[in-house]
Formats: structure tokens, sequence, C-alpha cells
């Protein structure tokens, strides 16, 4: 099992593959345009249950510090370019992510 994330920003879609098969497309937020969010290559680092404030349920944190893909507490944010750079989920499919994804995961995030 080699489980790895795909961001689109422009399309504001996560896909989760298991090597070549996807597995789960997620509808997302993402940074506006004066904080964009990264591209590149990134692992997840570290997750956190209920960080509180914006982060609705839940922070998984990228190797890019100060950069995570999480909840939040807007929901009506999410398909659009709103957040400071951060990957925005619905607080029931980040739960979901996190169970089907270790710390060390890669996460890839294209325009």
């Amino acid at each position: 099992m080699v489980r790895w994330i795909d961001i689109s920003v422009s399309n504001r879609q996560l896909k989760l593959y298991d090597a070549s098969t996807l597995l789960k497309t997620y509808p997302i937020a993402v940074g506006k345009v004066l904080t964009p969010t990264p591209t590149g290559n990134y692992i997840i680092v570290n997750k956190e249950a209920n960080p509180g404030g914006p982060f609705g349920v839940l922070w998984m944190g990228l190797s890019k510090p100060h950069y995570g893909i999480h909840g939040t507490n807007d929901p009506s944010s999410i398909g659009k370019e709103v957040s400071h750079g951060c990957v925005r989920m619905y607080n029931n499919d980040v739960t979901e992510l996190s169970s089907m994804v270790p710390i060390g995961t890669n996460v890839y995030i294209h325009t």
C-alpha cells in the first residue's frame, strides 16, 4: 500500500491514491491570491485533533512549516480561494482522510 495525496489548486480538489488507483476525491478550499497554497512535494509531518480556532476538528501539518490540511469552522468556504495558503476540507472529510493516511504520506500540490 503506497498512499499519496494529489492536490489540484485550480480544480480545488484533493485526491487520495493508493499507488495508481484513485480511492477518493474531496472538495477543498485553497489559498487566496495574496496567500496562495504553495505548490510542490511535501509530506504529512504531524496530526492534531481539535486544534481550535478556524482549523475545524483536525490539523495535518505539512513538511512546509505553517502549512497544512485541516478542517474548517466555515463549511461555506469549501470550493473557494479563501485560506492563508492551507488546504481546507469539510470536517467529516478531513477526519476520514486522516484515518486513511499515516504520518509520512506524500502530498503533491500543483496548479
